[in-house]
């Protein structure tokens, strides 16, 4: 369970990161980060890194596959964990 803990804050450290420079580059009209690519990283588990970067830089808030996909991804990852939580009980 351990590796686990420290796999779910690396990855969700990262993702509120990419979500924070993809919102600097979008000020600043330079190369951005694929939306693929936010989202991929959520899914992997950066979930709740990827939902403070949306509301602390207000980015991605008005999309749709964001807004509704970012949640989704959470649920997921909370259903998983406790999946893996229970059998290793």
């Amino acid at each position: 369970m351990t590796n686990i803990i420290i796999y779910l804050c690396a990855i969700n450290i990262m993702t509120f990161l990419l979500y924070g420079l993809d919102k600097q580059k979008a000020k600043r009209h330079k190369w951005r980060i694929p939306e693929a690519t936010l989202l991929g990283v959520a899914l992997a588990g950066g979930s709740i890194g990827a939902f403070l970067g949306m509301y602390i830089f207000h980015h991605k808030t008005k999309k749709a596959k964001f807004y509704i996909g970012v949640p989704m991804f959470f649920v997921m990852q909370a259903v998983g964990i406790i999946v893996i939580q229970t059998r290793l009980l």
